[in-house]
């Protein structure tokens, strides 16, 4: 007996069961109600059992919320907020990604460059894009190019160091037989070490994307806008603040929160276009 055990060998572990995109789509969906649900329950409490919770009694019922939100949505007064800051956040974007993408790259292929550079790079990457409000507002001669500035600040260095970090990650036996071809400086650049350094620029232009709808509530604090219809999320939120109106505040956080999540996700998606041959980091 033993030795027909033997001879059928151990049993192999059965691999386990991956949830399907529909089992991920309901456990997804049950976790938002029950969330939901304590929160409802949360704000009520005052009426149901007669106890304020302590801290979160303050919080607005999620009932509340999508009142408001469904107000919100038809005030054009609110979309003319959205439409204010996807303007100023593509602004500093795009300028970002246009002074970033470069300067990472030549951080990576020029040493007496980087040499030069990269020290200052470094001791300027830390600071944070708010603590640069007060000289923005001093240097730049309008307060929109203060806030494009702010928010310009918030994704450039990190393009520039996914860039740079991308680059340098490049296979030397490719840039090496691109060389032994007779291709020059440029060309082994733009052929060779941009392609292969896509999946980290994407990368990087996706989380700076996250970072500018992040910034983009500080830097339109100094906007010059007068009402929530002046000057986009940031100010809507600032005036539903001054307001004391909970709701539209908690309907702005969610606002800018969706508006990171879609720009970051149509970034990966073009990313995935320009870069089909390899994954996203």
């Amino acid at each position: 007996m033993s030795g027909a055990l033997s001879a059928m060998g151990p049993r192999r572990a059965r691999p386990a069961r991956r949830a399907g995109p529909s089992q991920a789509g309901r456990r997804a969906a049950t976790s938002i109600a029950v969330f939901l649900l304590l929160g409802e329950l949360i704000a009520r409490a005052p009426a149901l059992f007669g106890v304020e919770v302590p801290v979160l009694g303050v919080l607005p019922a999620p009932s509340g919320v999508v009142a408001e939100a469904l107000r919100e949505l038809s005030d054009p007064a609110y979309w003319q907020s959205w439409y204010l800051s996807f303007l100023r956040v593509a602004g500093g974007f795009l300028a970002a990604l246009a002074l970033g993408v470069p300067l990472g790259l030549l951080l990576a292929t020029r040493r007496s460059f980087r040499n030069v550079v990269f020290p200052v790079f470094e001791v300027l990457r830390p600071i944070p894009p708010i603590a640069w409000v007060p000289a923005a507002i001093i240097f730049w001669p309008t307060q929109e190019l203060s806030i494009v500035f702010v928010i310009f600040l918030g994704a450039f260095y990190t393009i520039t160091f996914s860039t740079y970090h991308g680059a340098r990650q490049v296979d030397p036996a490719l840039v090496q037989s691109a060389r032994s071809m007779g291709s020059g400086q440029w060309r082994v650049l733009w052929r060779v070490v941009l392609p292969a350094a896509m999946p980290g620029i994407v990368t990087g232009a996706a989380i700076g994307m996250g970072i500018t709808w992040e910034v983009v509530v500080a830097a339109e604090l100094i906007s010059g806008g007068s009402g929530g219809s002046g000057g986009g999320l940031g100010h809507f939120m600032w005036d539903a603040y001054l307001a004391n109106n909970h709701e539209r505040i908690v309907v702005a956080m969610i606002s800018i929160g969706l508006a990171g999540y879609l720009s970051s996700t149509l970034l990966r998606r073009a990313g995935r276009l320009l870069a089909p041959w390899q994954p996203l980091k």
